[in-house]
């Protein structure tokens, strides 16, 4: 059951190029750069956007639209909004062109890791200055003296200090996601020479970039003797580069030493199929990539080989689709909650949640949050009923199990237990719809191909769930899950929702 009737409906069709052919410099990987720039680019133009308009709207109701001026002068805000809404249309709009453009050049619309937090916010100062000088520029060419030099002033002041404190606002968000081990990416490197080992302590040491290093890849004959790295640190051999991030969800693979240009070509073309990113020294592949762009990762220059093709604007939507179906549903359910607790604490002793430690995206252990459906000693006594497992492979699951309480029973038939991850779910944790959440157990009993599924967030809900949830055998579970993140979209995801939702009404839960 690697597909269904319901993904062949809502799905789109995503055959990848697995061919081997050879891959092209620049190439294929270039449009998806371009695309996910664009994307993030664009997010970050439109937040610019509401901010300038904030910025003035704060200036018009704030102190100089009291009466900076004489009520009869011209220059006085209200009468110069009367006067010409038009004129002031069009000031703003060439305030945002000119801070857009700006912006740009100073590349203030790329990753943020990529500069420090200083260099940032001195950029962003920067900008709105020289947008709000070619404003003034504008408006004493054309003798726009109607429009209010006050409020122009204020304008492009406070349009600094929000820019300032949201680009802040986000580093910091971001920074505290790092330390969660959140949105963090992983890498490997190719290399064990003096350019790999300074570039990993350099990814070490600036944490804001967010990379997280897993190991080193040494290639025979070339590696051998000359820097001393810890046995532990050695993850294997250039052959085996593709399973060894597979392994440790390696994100992006850095080339720190020379290598065959084929050789590079062939590793390029099997992490094209396997979504990893690829990056080189420069100074090392000399016209190996003719007119690929240079990219800093801190204070290193490296040439991106190859990029996946990260939807970010349907992921920025799925998140915000995330937080704020998961709000809504703590808000609505609260009620239902408290008579849930209650009920729990009345029928048996012990804890009202039950929180286990399961494995999320990329391997990264949460605290995931159920109401307690078992009697308290329900793990010491596991032992006695695995006999009883109906589900193959490294699934359990009994059907009538005896630790079931008898509120818990009913919690399992409608789902209810699950409400608290809406909790895990706002936090970022887990998404609406995805894998579900394995534990650390199950992990360790996974094949190398069944760690795809730990690609991506792992949902309340899925695929499986709406599809096969009675199904025992465990390679529908896992080929289900692949069948997922293989065909991924927003549109999915909704439609898996709302099946969810005739699902949960049935009964039909475990």
């Amino acid at each position: 059951m690697a597909t269904s009737q319901f993904l062949k409906r809502f799905a789109p069709s995503t055959a990848g190029n697995v061919s081997g052919e050879s891959i092209p410099m620049p190439g294929g990987y270039q449009a998806a750069a371009v695309k996910k720039n664009v994307l993030a680019a664009a997010l970050w133009m439109l937040g610019d956007v509401m901010i300038v308009v904030a910025a003035l709207v704060i200036s018009i109701r704030g102190w100089l639209g009291r009466g900076f001026f004489r009520p009869d002068s011209p220059y006085h805000t209200n009468a110069m909004f009367h006067a010409s809404v038009g004129w002031q249309a069009g000031a703003l709009f060439w305030f945002i062109f000119s801070l857009i453009l700006v912006s740009r050049r100073y590349h203030l619309y790329g990753p943020t890791q990529m500069r420090s937090a200083l260099h940032e916010q001195r950029l962003t100062v920067q900008a709105c200055l020289t947008a709000g000088l070619l404003l003034a520029g504008a408006l004493y060419l054309i003798k726009g003296e109607v429009v209010s030099r006050g409020v122009v002033v204020v304008t492009v002041a406070i349009t600094a200090v929000l820019l300032c404190v949201r680009r802040l606002a986000w580093r910091y968000m971001m920074h505290r996601r790092f330390e969660r081990g959140m949105e963090t990416r992983n890498i490997i490197i190719v290399g064990t020479g003096r350019v790999g080992h300074t570039l990993r302590h350099h990814l070490e040491s600036v944490r804001h970039l967010g990379y997280r290093f897993k190991g080193f890849v040494t290639i025979p004959g070339i590696d051998a003797g000359i820097s001393p790295i810890v046995d532990s640190e050695i993850l294997g051999s250039i052959d085996d580069v593709l399973d060894i991030a597979r392994k440790h969800f390696a994100d992006e693979i850095f080339l720190s030493v020379t290598c065959e240009p084929e050789l590079v070509k062939s590793i390029v073309g099997s992490a094209r199929e396997a979504g990893v990113d690829i990056r080189v020294i420069p100074e090392l592949y000399d016209g190996l990539a003719w007119n690929s762009p240079v990219e800093y990762v801190g204070q290193f220059p490296t040439i991106p080989l190859h990029r996946s093709n990260t939807p970010v604007l349907s992921f920025f939507f799925k998140r915000l689709l995330d937080i704020t179906l998961s709000s809504l549903a703590i808000l609505l359910l609260m009620p239902v909650a408290c008579a849930i607790i209650v009920a729990i604490r009345l029928d048996s002793s012990g804890p009202v949640y039950y929180c286990s430690d399961r494995i999320g995206k990329k391997g990264r252990i949460f605290r995931c949050i159920k109401f307690r459906t078992m009697v308290a000693d329900a793990e010491r006594r596991r032992a006695e009923i695995l006999h009883m497992n109906e589900r193959d492979g490294v699934l359990f699951k009994v059907s009538n199990d005896p630790r079931v309480t008898g509120v818990g029973r009913y919690l399992r038939k409608y789902s209810l237990d699950e409400l608290p991850q809406f909790f895990n779910v706002l936090l970022g944790d887990m998404s609406l719809v995805g894998p579900r959440p394995p534990l650390a157990g199950e992990v360790k009993r996974y094949d190398l191909s069944h760690l795809r599924r730990l690609d991506v967030m792992p949902g309340m809900t899925g695929l499986w769930q709406v599809e096969a949830r009675q199904d025992p055998s465990f390679a529908s579970y896992i080929s289900m899950d692949t069948a997922y993140i293989e065909n991924w979209s927003l549109w999915l995801d909704i439609k898996i929702l709302v099946r969810t939702l005739s699902v949960v009404c049935a009964g039909t839960g475990s």
